[in-house]
């Protein structure tokens, strides 16, 4: 009889990972020879396992080793500042091998997984016009003609790909309002993307291990700082760092950076606690805690700017002292980055969320959404069955966060006696 009992210890490690990234959304950069590499076959296979997990995929495909390969061998595409220069030639190229590895990637999912339980299984990929680009212009007096930078991301069209059970396939071309074709960085549209659409990881798959210390070891996990400060001689990889802290700054969950040639990284670095690459993410001394008396300075110079613009209701020192016991903060080296309070009315069993700030060097990071989700998390442990909200400013933020609006009239008795019905702030409601 087999001994399996290394699978099932496998599988009981395993659970837990597979249950976490069931509905998450993944941008995942396919670098330059991805698709010329023997394990391509392989990557692939581990792609249509995640999808069939419930994994949300985004794949991006990188061209310029490729076009490189197709260029005549008389002809140099000119590269300056790391991007190419894209004339009238070299884009039919570009949008040439762009096709072809996108038919490549469609026909190899399209396989679904051979050789398992789920062979036959049908992997929709779509893909269409989601990346907006405009021309790189002229830099030091080059013209970089057909070469672009990704100006916008369709993200409303690639989760409808996701919401649709499909995988989300973006090439490296955009299209600009007018019309024209431009040849973008595979790893621009795939940072935009992961931004766009709030994914949960940004993984980039090169023929690099991860990042390395200065004594050459991989480096499993780094802050968006630590990865900064590492130098790295070789530019894509450099890059690709760069790129992965920029999306982790901007509110994507984890960037990640590991090798498409070594067969199984990609689930070793999902399923696995030491992974196979690189993990970046926020500083981990970023915390979410109650606040106390010495944080009312810090609360202060958040809420002031706000309280002068009539973003939020003014209140004075004296009440904060007050009242700091329902305010939560989120802090990162003795430094309050934004703060949040819960006023409970437990008699109607409902909170108020109030008083929503975040420094201006972070905000559009995900820390007021953190915040909520800790003052979330307070609500249903205090028995409260639903938030509401009141905002003149704010109010499609909240929206974004699941709450509705509603009438006045649905506030708590005394709250409705306090209604200030000139400010005419906006009612919005959520259940807990």
């Amino acid at each position: 009889m087999t001994d399996t009992s290394d699978h099932i210890a496998w599988f009981r490690h395993t659970g837990p990972y597979i249950k976490a990234h069931r509905g998450r959304t993944f941008v995942i950069y396919l670098g330059n020879g991805a698709l010329e590499s023997p394990a391509l076959n392989t990557l692939v296979h581990d792609l249509a396992l995640l999808h069939s997990l419930g994994v949300k995929l985004v794949l991006v495909h990188a061209t310029r080793s490729a076009i490189d390969a197709a260029l005549p061998a008389d002809v140099t595409a000119p590269i300056h500042a790391g991007l190419r220069v894209t004339d009238g030639a070299t884009l039919a190229i570009a949008s040439h091998t762009a096709t072809q590895h996108r038919i490549k990637l469609e026909r190899l999912l399209s396989m679904g997984l051979p050789n398992t339980p789920l062979t036959g299984a049908r992997l929709r990929v779509m893909g269409g016009n989601f990346v907006t680009a405009k021309p790189v212009g002229i830099h030091d007096g080059i013209d970089y003609q057909h070469s672009g930078q990704v100006r916008r991301i369709d993200a409303d069209g690639v989760r409808a790909i996701l919401n649709h059970d499909a995988i989300a396939l973006l090439s490296p071309l955009g299209y600009s309002s007018t019309g024209e074709l431009f040849s973008v960085s595979a790893s621009d549209v795939a940072e935009h993307t992961a931004v766009a659409v709030g994914a949960d990881k940004l993984i980039f798959m090169d023929r690099h291990s991860g990042l390395q210390d200065q004594d050459g070891a991989l480096i499993r996990q780094c802050t968006i700082d630590s990865a900064l400060s590492l130098n790295i001689p070789d530019d894509e990889q450099k890059r690709l760092r760069d790129a992965a802290c920029r999306a982790c700054s901007r509110g994507v969950g984890r960037g990640h950076l590991l090798s498409f040639e070594r067969d199984g990284a990609l689930l070793e670095e999902l399923f696995t606690h030491d992974g196979s690459g690189t993990l970046i993410a926020q500083n981990p001394y970023e915390q979410a805690r109650t606040a106390d008396i010495d944080d009312i300075a810090s609360i202060v110079e958040l809420i002031r700017p706000l309280e002068d613009t009539g973003a939020l209701v003014r209140r004075s020192r004296e009440r904060l002292e007050e009242e700091i016991g329902f305010f939560s903060i989120l802090e990162r080296d003795g430094r309050v980055l934004a703060c949040a309070a819960l006023y409970p009315c437990a008699e109607d069993a409902v909170g108020e969320i109030a008083c929503v700030a975040t420094h201006p060097d972070y905000r559009n990071a995900g820390r007021a959404e953190q915040l909520l989700n800790e003052l979330m998390l307070q609500a249903k442990d205090q028995s409260l069955t639903h938030v509401f909200a009141l905002t003149t400013q704010s109010t499609h933020w909240f929206l974004e966060q699941g709450f509705e609006t509603a009438s006045p009239d649905r506030l708590p008795v005394e709250k409705q006696r306090l209604y200030n019905w000139q400010r005419n702030a906006t009612v919005l409601w959520r259940k807990v």
